[in-house]
């Protein structure tokens, strides 16, 4: 039966709100139709258990080829999330789910029995990891991300029992909405209502503390990001406060605020160690939490309104927040109103949170006053949440996710005979099989037997107890995902020493520890000192002895206890990265890749970038300008970043930096991007731009390959985000045997709202000059069956008015944007989608004024009479003259917008008057009624206006800018139903230090970093020259994107 290619997809029988399932119908319809010739996914049939509560109907799993049937006997292998009943394990098969064996919990033996009995191959997605050491399969960010929603659902009523309206209430839970981008929309219009009317004064300033810097504080924390907030470093808490040196006496605001504050912490900020002249060091506090003392009630909880707990803790360090902790703070008027805990530790790291709760009733109150508990939220005291059931809140995203990851390799299991023939992730992963546990878990079976001699009412029988000499030795480290508890216990048995369990804590994930406590035993003391130094020896790997594998890892062993940080022996080496060009793009890039390592001072960025990892490696940035005082403003302030000056022309500087580094990003204009490139395929290194890939590009794509190096081109936002995000939806659609009917993608960089403050409702952030003529090419796209062509000069005039339905405030126009056609080729649509266009926004009105100031001549390029010679006329003048107005007029006073207006709509440039109107407005404010004199550096009208509108629509220091992508399909299904997907990315400036950045800035930077760190981790492991619209990029550049907090909305209609 094993290995006959036959799936079975259990029915989840756990508890009423298990809705997930581990793989969906999309990928079932991947499965079972993505072979091709040779290529095989190893899947013959999936037979799916019925189920009136799955997410997915069991209509949707027919549609796409499955059976449904309760019957799984002709299944070899049969796939769930959470472990079934023991009924349902059948002999002689394959079974893969979350089975919470491995680590010999008492509670889930029966389970593992069973397995044994009945001679079934267990895999625990636990288990499978990665070669870093990374979990392949998780629902952490979906945890983070249903906790932090459910808790302001929560706090809106809570802050209501206390006499406050806010936002907050009209929120709902998470399973209230239909989608995870449902939920989101939710939290960004609670957003707006904060940034427009603020909360009110006596809550403010409302600040959440965000534990830990894993998957779950990182989804915690991009919800938390689509609130108006700013990120402050734990140290700042007493500014917000206004808090000189008492600690305990943080004051209110008596002004409403219009944002919300965060805060992330992690053990530095929690403890400190008691010998004050000591300062804070991680792998000493692992080995010796003894010597440390808890100051996060001190340091962080007084100022906190929401502690979001995200970390995993064990019995052996101080706790984050004790009993007497919260009374003590609370009598003093800490203004704490609630804990998220949503590791769900009972008793744990905030000894108060003593009780799980439920979806259906998330909440309980504690009085910390009287010490009491309450099930409302009425009264005094904290509301407490603790749900450990979270993920499947966003059931039909999180079973995307994860069936995204499974999809991979569950083929191999499906067609799987003998599991010594599975890659190496699925053979660790394998806990037992044929009735017999695998050789890396037979501590199982030793950890079970010391179990049931612990708990013997006969002490006789225990094993260290038969022996003379006993000691207590504590390990810790990755004892159990990495089996180092095997190679203890080996020592123990082959010195003829004995063991009994005292204490086991077991690590909740892959990057975590795990404790164990073995009281040790031997008759001969020399055996039982035999065993500590051997034990000792593996605590303390000889760095000399070449054994690779056991320095990654070091092992706790009673006083000596070494840090149980996990190390790859190049992790002392810096990777680097060089960036060139030192333009306004060139900043968030090398922040983003800078605080990627552990060193980080940037909480916000390096959260951003944590994705499945606890710490990554540090990134050092070189940025190379020709200038040299350009790259050393970009990295002031940047930590592990270094400014050169270089000459890309210069063909030896060159070389001698892209051999320093393994990835490049050239931010340089494109006709630079080939000469990196060739250097980078000579050198074997990386290379990713934000330009098109044009021909000269696309030529070097089997040189690249052949030197095994990835050029990664158009990774920014247009191109870029706007691929990624198309070709999410477009295979989505694909995979359900969708045919993609109409593909329309809107793009604009805009001022926002309270920066469009002038006629054309526009300013530039970068060259008028190439702006303008962008405007002016010309355009092809496809409407309904139709091939339009707009010439170049109409462009402006074929503008016509948007409106997006979720963002009705905006009143938008769109111009068509060069050729769209070649976007259904490369998007893979171009025979089906009977629309493709692809088109520029900008506020309505900007097309018809840009249209009337190019007929009266202002974009000419042509050298103009009056501009001759050194000649230098006044704006007045050239104005009059383009105007054809007559020469005894220049002398007078002071054009009006009325004389203008009528000169423009004599001439016939417009035939509205409302338009003439906007015109003349937009004139006066460029400033070409004034008699200032006109540079002798311009020769044409072109040269003309490109100054004045450089001049004048320029962004103050404190204006904000904003990108709007925006991408709707038309999809029509075999069976006849209809959908529209549409998928948004809203973006504005950010300002930092006082500094702005600005969202164009960020929405280039940004992915053309992310596109570096994908290349550094091995991500993207495809060779030539790329764009971003295979999965292997979009995928994980998408969630890294969501984790900085770009606001990618995504429906379905």
């Amino acid at each position: 039966m094993l290995g006959n290619g036959v799936i079975g997809i259990l029915s989840e029988t756990c508890n009423k709100w298990e809705r997930r399932t581990p793989l969906t119908p999309s990928h079932c319809a991947r499965l079972l139709h993505s072979g091709r010739g040779d290529t095989t996914t190893g899947v013959a049939r999936i037979i799916v258990q019925p189920s009136t509560k799955r997410i997915y109907h069991d209509s949707q799993y027919e549609d796409v080829g499955c059976q449904i049937s309760d019957d799984l006997s002709q299944c070899g292998l049969v796939v769930g999330v959470k472990q079934p009943q023991l009924e349902m394990i059948l002999p002689d098969r394959a079974y893969a789910f979350f089975s919470h064996t491995h680590k010999a919990q008492k509670e889930n033996m029966p389970l593992l029995d069973k397995i044994l009995n009945e001679r079934v191959s267990l895999y625990d997605y636990e288990l499978i990891v990665g070669d870093h050491g990374k979990r392949l399969l998780a629902f952490g960010k979906y945890a983070g991300r249903a906790g932090l929603i459910d808790f302001l659902h929560g706090l809106g009523q809570r802050y209501l029992s206390l006499g406050y309206s806010t936002p907050f209430l009209s929120l709902g839970a998470s399973y209230m909405y239909p989608s995870l981008a449902a939920a989101k929309a939710a939290v960004i219009s609670i957003g707006e209502e904060i940034a427009t009317h603020g909360l009110p004064p006596g809550i403010c300033p409302l600040v959440f503390i965000f534990t830990g810097s894993g998957n779950v504080s990182l989804g915690a924390q991009e919800i938390f990001k689509l609130l108006p907030h700013t990120f402050v470093e734990p140290s700042q808490l007493p500014e917000l406060f206004g808090v000189g040196r008492d600690l305990n006496q943080p004051a209110r605001t008596s002004k409403r605020v219009f944002q919300v504050y965060g805060s992330v912490v992690t053990c530095q900020d929690m403890v400190e160690h008691r010998d004050s002249t000591k300062v804070f060091d991680k792998a000493d506090y692992y080995a010796h939490p003894e010597h440390y003392n808890p100051i996060f009630h001190e340091k962080v909880a007084p100022y906190a309104s929401v502690i979001v707990n995200c970390m995993y803790w064990e019995e052996r360090f101080p706790r984050l927040l004790s009993t007497k902790q919260i009374q003590d703070l609370m009598r003093k008027g800490c203004p704490l109103v609630g804990v998220s805990d949503i590791t769900c530790d009972i008793g744990g790291s905030i000894e108060f949170v003593n009780q799980t709760t439920s979806i259906d009733s998330p909440f309980f109150r504690y009085d910390p006053l009287n010490d009491s508990y309450h099930h409302d939220m009425e009264g005094s005291g904290v509301i407490c949440s603790a749900v450990d059931t979270l993920p499947t809140e966003f059931a039909k995203e999180a079973s995307q996710h994860f069936g995204d990851r499974l999809s991979q390799f569950v083929g191999c299991l499906a067609s799987a005979t003998d599991n010594t023939n599975l890659p190496a992730h699925l053979r660790r992963a394998c806990i037992a099989h044929g009735g017999a546990l695998m050789s890396l878990y037979e501590y199982i079976s030793r950890m079970r037997n010391s179990d049931s001699e612990e708990i013997s009412e006969d002490k006789a029988n225990c094993h260290s107890y038969k022996k003379k000499y006993s000691i207590l030795v504590s390990l810790s480290g990755h004892l159990f995902d990495q089996f180092l508890i095997n190679e203890a216990l080996d020592i123990i048995e082959a010195a003829g020493g004995s063991f009994h369990s005292v204490k086991c804590q077991v690590g909740q994930s892959v990057n975590v520890k795990s404790y164990s406590e073995l009281e040790v035993g031997a008759d001969d003391r020399v055996v039982l000192d035999q065993i500590i130094d051997s034990l000792t020896s593996i605590a303390n790997p000889n760095e000399t002895s070449g054994n690779q594998e056991k320095n990654k890892m070091s092992l706790k062993v009673g006083k000596v206890q070494e840090s149980g940080i996990k190390k790859g022996h190049d992790t002392e080496r810096k990777t680097a990265v060089l960036i060139l060009g030192a333009g306004r793009v060139c900043q968030p890039a090398a922040e983003l890749l800078a605080s990627s390592g552990r060193f980080s001072s940037h909480q916000g960025y390096k959260a951003c970038l944590e994705d499945d990892s606890e710490e990554l490696n540090d990134v050092q940035v070189i940025v190379g300008s020709l200038y040299l005082k350009d790259a050393e403003e970009i990295i002031e302030g940047v930590p592990n970043a270094t400014a050169v000056q270089l000459d890309v022309m210069d063909h030896e500087n060159l070389f001698k930096y892209v051999s320093q580094v393994e990835v490049v990003i050239s931010l340089l204009p494109a006709s630079c991007h080939i000469f990196v490139a060739n250097a980078c395929i000579e050198l074997k290194k990386h290379l990713v731009t934000a330009s098109y890939v044009d021909e000269s590009m696309s030529m070097l794509n089997e040189k690249a390959k052949s030197a095994g190096v990835t050029i990664l081109g158009e990774m920014g936002l247009d191109p870029g985000i706007d691929h990624m995000m198309a070709m999410k939806m477009i295979n989505e659609a694909h995979v359900r045997k969708g045919i993609i009917r109409s593909f329309t993608s809107y793009c604009g960089g805009l001022p926002s709202p309270a920066a469009a403050n002038n006629p054309l409702a526009y300013k530039f952030s970068w060259s008028p000059a190439g702006a303008i003529r962008a405007g002016r090419n010309p355009a092809t796209y496809r409407s309904h069956g139709e091939t339009l062509h707009i010439d170049g000069d109409s462009l402006y005039d074929s503008a016509v008015r948007l409106r997006i339905p979720d963002l009705p405030a905006f009143a938008l126009e769109c111009l068509p944007n060069r050729n769209s056609l070649v976007y259904g080729e490369l998007y893979g649509i171009g025979h089906e989608a009977s629309t493709i266009f692809r088109g520029t926004l900008r506020y309505e009105g900007f097309g018809e004024i840009m249209a009337t100031l190019a007929r009266i001549g202002f974009f000419d390029t042509e050298a103009h009479p009056i501009l001759k010679d050194g000649k230098k006329p006044t704006f007045r003048t050239f104005l009059l003259e383009l105007l054809k107005s007559k020469s005894e007029d220049v002398d007078g006073p002071l054009i009006a917008e009325k004389d203008i207006t009528e000169r423009i709509v004599t001439l016939g440039h417009c035939k509205e008057q409302g338009t003439a109107v906007k015109a003349a407005k937009t004139i006066i404010f460029l400033g070409f009624h004034k008699d200032g004199e006109i540079p002798a550096s311009c020769q044409s009208a072109f040269d003309v206006t490109c100054l004045r509108m450089e001049e004048r629509l320029a962004y103050s220091s404190t204006e904000q800018d904003m990108v709007l992508l925006h991408h709707e399909v038309e999809v029509d299904f075999p069976d006849g139903l209809s959908e529209n997907h549409s998928a948004t990315l809203l973006e504005f400036g950010r300002t930092k230090n006082g500094k702005m950045t600005t969202a164009m800035a960020l929405t280039v930077g940004i992915p053309a970093g992310i596109g570096a760190l994908l290349l550094l981790e091995n991500k993207i492991k495809t060779r030539g020259v790329l764009r971003p619209i295979e999965p292997e990029i979009y995928e994980p550049a998408l969630d890294r994107l969501e984790a900085y907090g770009f606001k990618l909305m995504e429906k379905i209609q």
